[in-house]
């Protein structure tokens, strides 16, 4: 169930935490300055420990006392929801230091700050300028994504891997000089948009770049590899018109109206289908070359810090050694070396052998086997704009395919996740339009389709209904809907790997444990940035796929025919032809 907003919590019965706020709360992972609160009562009274019938409660946060450890939630004071913390509440000896958090990143719809000494962040979102919502709705949008995290996502993918964490409301103070604090760090492209000073509202979550076993940043070196793999398959459905997306993945597609119109400075070698392929060989492949054309699809943070990643096209190209400089105290060469060029590809070699053995480590805990997909996807299982593949095919190779993903590891359950879009956005678009013509005969619908939530079991079990075959009801128009949000929802996720190397004294730490040539490492694999895709951008994505197949078709593959075509032609210049005599 959907919690209410601040001021419409209900209580009653004792108070009872899920795992995840429970560690949030226990673990002492609030930073100075704020802590978690009971229930608010209807009337606006916190309430000690007790709850009354009725729906969740909203979490509220407020000041504490510098310095001072939160106690146990059966003990926390608190203050009405939408109520500023103040004397009133004996905050007056304290506050939230923005000092003691800084800029860690954002996209296009939230921005992250992280705490300097304990494994927690904060997500604010961010809207235009002239776009202004009130505290409820804000609240209800952040509840929206807690919830959908962990009664779907946290299904599919399992709860090893989905970090949900819980809302926030934050002083109001505190969140105007953070913004200020920050606002010189933001890159110039995420500008266009600003962070929600008004509300106080924001999400409290773990700081993926650490080791998911500790609370307290730890003092030993830790290194995050953050990955957006994007779309792991070519569409398989008889819908697609463009017989271009039967052959070439729609990431590689992309790539070339991306430069094209400034996105980017040079197309990336990178394809999705490489890395979701389970082949290591070609899985190597696809991590070299997200390290050599990061764009937005690959981050390295050291003990936090970004180190390695591009934010826009102006941003410098990528540099191996000064990256494996950083590497060094994680991957010292094998073969000895302490520089140069030898080293810096020992180093490389280290981290993809590494990243791979993660990726490819296994979870058992998830749901994603229900949806009943079959063992990988049915379209082709290579792209062949992909340059591992071309390049292959000039030697007159064969492209290695798939060796098939463990069942368990988190790159198989997001390929499932993702192959929720049975139809394609082309087969899809007639069934969301069929949906939009309902709404506009019965506008109140909207909230019993459960187009903006709640998300909860309900909304989960809809979408293991993979018939594709067309009723013409609004019901199978609605579930195909929904399964193409979630299916966009993994195509975009991230994947977080976070390594430490093992102390010698760690036989007794059961964490999972990777080798490598000269260490081991202990690491765990997360996702992130799981908010459902709107249903209101639907119409936007069927744009936007016919502009990049279209210009792909025009541009690339038109070039591709003529250089075939001139080939061609050469080789027929060349014949020698015999005349009887």
């Amino acid at each position: 169930m959907v919690a209410s907003p601040p001021a419409d919590a209900v209580s009653g019965q004792k108070v009872g935490e899920n795992p995840e706020v429970a560690r949030l709360s226990h673990g002492r992972l609030w930073g100075r300055g704020f802590r978690r609160l009971g229930p608010v009562s209807r009337s606006g009274r916190v309430q000690r420990g007790l709850l009354l019938t009725g729906a969740p409660p909203a979490t509220v946060v407020v000041s504490t006392q510098r310095g001072g450890i939160p106690p146990p939630p059966s003990s926390l004071l608190g203050v009405p929801a939408g109520e500023a913390p103040g004397p009133r509440w004996g905050m007056e000896e304290g506050k939230m230091d923005e000092n003691e958090w800084g800029y860690h990143g954002e996209g296009n719809k939230s921005l992250v700050v992280a705490h300097a000494q304990r494994c927690v962040v904060l997500r604010f979102l961010k809207f235009p300028p002239n776009r202004k919502k009130t505290s409820e709705e804000i609240f209800q949008h952040l509840q929206n994504i807690v919830d959908f995290g962990k009664n779907v996502m946290k299904e599919f993918l399992g709860e090893n891997y989905v970090h949900c964490g819980e809302v926030v409301q934050l002083p109001l103070e505190f969140v105007k000089q953070l913004c200020l604090k920050i606002q010189s760090e933001r890159p110039e492209s995420r500008c266009d948009k600003d962070l929600d000073t008004l509300s106080g509202y924001a999400m409290c979550l773990p700081n993926l770049t650490r080791l998911q076993t500790y609370c307290f940043a730890e003092h030993r070196p830790i290194l995050c590899v953050e990955i957006k793999p994007k779309c792991g398959f070519i569409p398989f459905s008889s819908d697609v018109t463009h017989e271009m997306k039967h052959k070439v993945c729609r990431y590689c597609m992309h790539q070339h109206l991306k430069v094209a119109t400034g996105k980017w400075k040079q197309i990336s070698k990178y394809c999705p289908l490489d890395l979701y392929s389970g082949n290591k060989q070609r899985m190597h492949f696809a991590l070299k070359s997200l390290l050599q054309e990061a764009q937005n699809n690959l981050k390295i943070f050291k003990n936090g810090e970004l180190i390695y990643g591009c934010k826009d096209a102006r941003s410098p190209v990528a540099d191996w050694s000064e990256l494996a400089h950083h590497l060094k105290p994680f991957f010292f060469p094998s073969n000895g070396l302490t520089s140069g060029p030898h080293c810096t590809r020992a180093v490389i070699r280290e981290l993809v052998h590494v990243i791979t053995r993660a990726l490819l480590s296994s979870s058992d805990k998830g749901r994603a086997g229900a949806l009943r997909l079959g063992p990988g996807p049915r379209g082709p299982r290579v792209c062949e704009a992909s340059p591992f593949s071309r390049s292959l095919h000039c030697q007159g190779k064969n492209t290695p395919e798939r060796s098939g993903l463990p069942k368990g590891c988190l790159l198989y359950k997001t390929l499932q996740v993702q192959m929720l879009d049975l139809l394609d956005i082309e087969g899809l678009y007639p069934l969301y339009n069929r949906v939009e013509q309902y709404l506009e005969e019965f506008p109140e619908e909207r909230k019993t389709l459960q187009i903006d939530g709640p998300y909860d079991e309900a909304f989960y079990q809809k979408l293991l209904d993979l018939s594709t075959e067309d009723d013409g009801t609004v019901a199978f128009a609605l579930t195909k809907v929904q399964q193409y949000r979630v299916a966009m929802t993994a195509k975009d996720c991230s994947i977080m790997i976070a390594l430490s190397p093992c102390l010698q004294d760690a036989s007794s730490d059961h964490r999972p444990v990777i080798p490598s040539s000269r260490s081991r490492f202990a690491f765990s694999v997360s996702v992130l940035d799981l908010d459902l895709k709107p249903y209101e951008s639907i119409p936007h994505q069927y744009k936007l796929d016919s502009k990049i197949v279209n210009y792909y078709s025009k541009t690339v593959h038109a070039k591709d025919n003529a250089m075939m075509s001139t080939r061609f032609k050469e080789s027929e210049d060349c014949t020698l032809v015999l005349h009887k005599v």
